[in-house]
């Protein structure tokens, strides 16, 4: 058996400010960082064996403050922009109520939301998982197969694409689907790679 925890990033800057993020490499704000730590108080007494991050800060600093705080910082880390975030396009670091008031609140909350409406210039959630579910299963499910428990601090979108995979969500119910910062996804796999537990470590 092999555990897979997905843990989204603390609070970042842009977070604070409201504005879309995407690939924009923002910072953790001080609030991003104590979730951080909560998030790894949550993980106590879980161990890894490998982590996987994207190639932005906020995530990779989430995964530092983790494995720094469970004493696991001599584990294997890959960090890939496969797991990035959602690229935003024209959006990124517009504040989202000033989008709302000129766009209106629906069109704003398809281009957060939904699986296959793209912002201008950006991508849609679909192909997001595009990128994220294929390297989800030559990487991260190669290593659960093999019996490591695995740690994956990412995104957002990036992990709303790994949940949908694992839970089978259809594009209706992913538009549903909100992971809030410092929030932990633990999945449980026996050694068929079966789903046999599931819990969520909300903050």
């Amino acid at each position: 058996m092999a555990y897979l925890v997905l843990v989204r990033h603390g609070q970042s800057e842009w977070n604070l400010q409201n504005r879309f993020t995407g690939w924009i490499d923002v910072k953790l704000s001080p609030q991003g960082e104590k979730e951080a730590s909560k998030a790894a108080a949550a993980l106590n007494g879980y161990r890894f064996d490998k982590a996987y991050t994207s190639a932005l800060i906020r995530a990779q600093d989430t995964l530092d403050i983790i494995l720094t705080d469970l004493n696991q910082k001599n584990i294997s880390v890959l960090k890939d922009a496969a797991l990035n975030e959602r690229h935003y396009g024209d959006l990124q670091g517009l504040n989202k109520d000033d989008l709302r008031v000129k766009y209106g609140p629906e069109q704003v909350q398809l281009w957060r939301r939904s699986y296959d409406v793209r912002p201008p210039n950006g991508e849609c959630l679909a192909d997001t998982a595009a990128r994220v579910v294929p390297f989800y299963k030559s990487n991260i499910a190669k290593n659960l197969a093999a019996g490591n428990n695995v740690l994956v601090a990412a995104h957002g979108n990036s992990l709303r694409a790994i949940v949908m995979y694992l839970d089978k969500l259809s594009p209706e119910q992913v538009m549903a689907l909100e992971i809030p910062t410092g929030t932990s996804y633990v999945y449980e796999f026996d050694s068929s790679m079966k789903i046999i537990a599931k819990e969520i470590l909300e903050q």
